[in-house]
């Protein structure tokens, strides 16, 4: 769903029907269903100060870092003298709610409904997006497991030349491909989980076997909501979905059993597992160099 950050008051004014016109410096051509954030900026001294703005939310609690209604966007109008001239004249409370000058731009906003349990989200510039977990899952539906290689070549089988011709994908070239391997589709679940304002993490457990002649491994996205955690898998198809724990550590443990059999198919001795958590990487990087990036991050269990 698109979205529109606001500072406060403005986002509430939208929510309880005083305003449905929304001031920007920039044009947009989007039209339809969007999402208003009300951002975590603090007030400025003058909204504060203007009486008449301040009373006409003076009984509506204010919001901070969350999504708390949904409109449609159904024009955007260039400001003109005349536009101006009959905002002040004839919707004299639509004028006093906004920034009316010439060369800006009136989004108009029509159908608002409040969002019964408002969402706790990071705000952005401009129209950005925002979509739940399950959301997330369904777009992550279009992606099917391969990789794409230097030359942009789609390949459907890792093959014997992944390692020299791998090369790491950015969510948007991800998006175009709708190919990747769990290293390019854990990048696109980090890209649409930046909007939220849980805790997310990404890991790689690997296994490497005392002689060297094996090495397995698998990239995965975990996030923690409400006390709990959550391990989101996709490219993993066999356990594809969004498992709940109630502690990190039991959710280490179960992907680790999981991955000994679905992945490793033999028996294991001690310290041949890790599970390394690492930060987002540069795009394009080979097999090795990814492998470089995700053995510098921190060890766990």
């Amino acid at each position: 769903m698109k979205v529109l950050s606001l500072t406060e008051p403005y986002a509430t004014l939208i929510k309880e029907g005083y305003k449905k016109t929304e001031t920007r410096s920039w044009k947009t051509n989007y039209r339809g269903e969007i999402y208003i954030h009300a951002s975590k900026t603090k007030i400025p001294k003058a909204t504060l100060e203007n009486q008449k703005l301040m009373s006409l939310c003076a009984n509506h609690p204010l919001n901070f870092g969350k999504i708390i209604c949904k409109a449609e966007l159904v024009d955007c109008i260039p400001m003109t003298k005349e536009y101006i001239s009959d905002m002040k004249q004839n919707h004299p409370q639509e004028y006093l709610c906004g920034d009316y000058q010439e060369g800006r731009y009136g989004f108009v906003l029509e159908n608002i409904v409040p969002v019964e349990n408002p969402i706790e989200v990071k705000g952005q510039l401009g129209i950005w997006e925002y979509y739940t977990e399950e959301e997330i899952m369904k777009v992550m539906s279009q992606i099917e497991y391969g990789w794409v290689d230097k030359n942009k070549n789609p390949h459907k089988e890792l093959g014997e030349d992944f390692e020299e011709n791998y090369q790491l994908q950015s969510p948007k070239e991800l998006l175009k491909s709708k190919l990747g391997v769990c290293y390019d589709q854990v990048e696109l679940e980090r890209y649409y989980f930046s909007s939220h304002s849980e805790k997310v993490t990404t890991y790689c457990i690997m296994y490497e076997a005392p002689d060297h002649h094996k090495t397995r491994t698998h990239t995965f996205l975990t996030y923690e909501k409400e006390g709990k955690y959550y391990w989101f898998e996709h490219a993993w198809e066999k356990f594809q979905g969004i498992h709940e724990y109630t502690s990190l550590m039991d959710l280490f443990l179960d992907v680790k059993e999981k991955f000994i059999l679905d992945q490793v198919k033999e028996e294991v001795e001690e310290n041949t597992i890790y599970f390394f958590e690492y930060q987002k990487p540069n795009w394009h990087l080979s097999a090795q160099e990814f492998f470089n990036h995700i053995i510098s991050g921190k060890a766990c269990l």
